[in-house]
């Protein structure tokens, strides 16, 4: 249970609703104290955020179409060159899951592309929402997500009706085959599903129990 160095494989966050200005600086901090190196904080707070962690080496991330996805293609670019232009360097996109069920390929590897053509040098990754699809457009996502040039495919925003799962990690970690990375969210609230997504191939772990989960894995180095 060493092989990984934890707090570098989190993506420490707070994106619930009715976080408070003092959530996000708070959020900053615990990063700094844990050695978190990617924090998510909701765009109104990208200024503060990438103040507080000035001169560190975490990194800000911000979502883009979140969470639901069906925004115009237009409307996310212009959200992820603003998050850009205030000093985000990681971008997680929910796809359109609408036109993906609809079997509108290409209107969803555009509206991928253009992201991430408009914010070149960060860091994209594009967001599933696994539980509302089926397993063809699960392996069609992830292609698409690929061709587009995306970093990672990600399996939920954790606001859908159910979150990551072993099964959808190993999918998608077998499907891109080395051409994007594999980051699990949602539902990720203690130390054992953390293994489980890693050992399953997650490449990151996005969760908002990154305290607890990392005390669970320190307990268990010692056992």
């Amino acid at each position: 249970m060493t092989e990984w160095n934890l707090p570098e494989l989190i993506d420490h966050t707070v994106l619930r609703p009715e976080a408070t200005q003092i959530d996000v600086l708070g959020l900053c901090q615990e990063a700094k104290e844990h050695g978190f190196t990617v924090i998510f904080v909701p765009p109104c707070y990208v200024n503060e955020a990438v103040a507080t962690v000035a001169g560190t080496a975490i990194r800000v991330g911000i979502p883009i179409g979140f969470p639901l996805g069906g925004h115009t293609t237009k409307t996310k670019v212009a959200e992820a060159v603003e998050a850009v232009a205030r000093g985000a360097q990681v971008l997680d996109m929910v796809i359109n899951v609408s036109r993906l069920k609809s079997g509108d390929r290409e209107y969803v590897r555009q509206d991928i592309a253009e992201v991430v053509t408009a914010t070149p040098g960060v860091e994209h990754k594009v967001i599933l929402e696994t539980c509302y699809l089926t397993l063809q457009e699960k392996l069609t996502a992830c292609q698409l997500v690929v061709e587009a040039g995306a970093d990672y495919v990600k399996t939920s925003t954790g606001f859908g009706a159910a979150g990551a799962t072993v099964e959808d990690v190993r999918l998608m970690k077998e499907v891109v085959a080395g051409r994007a990375k594999v980051k699990a969210s949602g539902g990720i609230r203690d130390w054992k599903t953390t293994l489980a997504m890693l050992e399953a191939g997650a490449d990151r772990i996005g969760t908002s129990a990154s305290l607890k989960i990392l005390e669970e894995w320190r307990l268990a180095q010692k056992a």
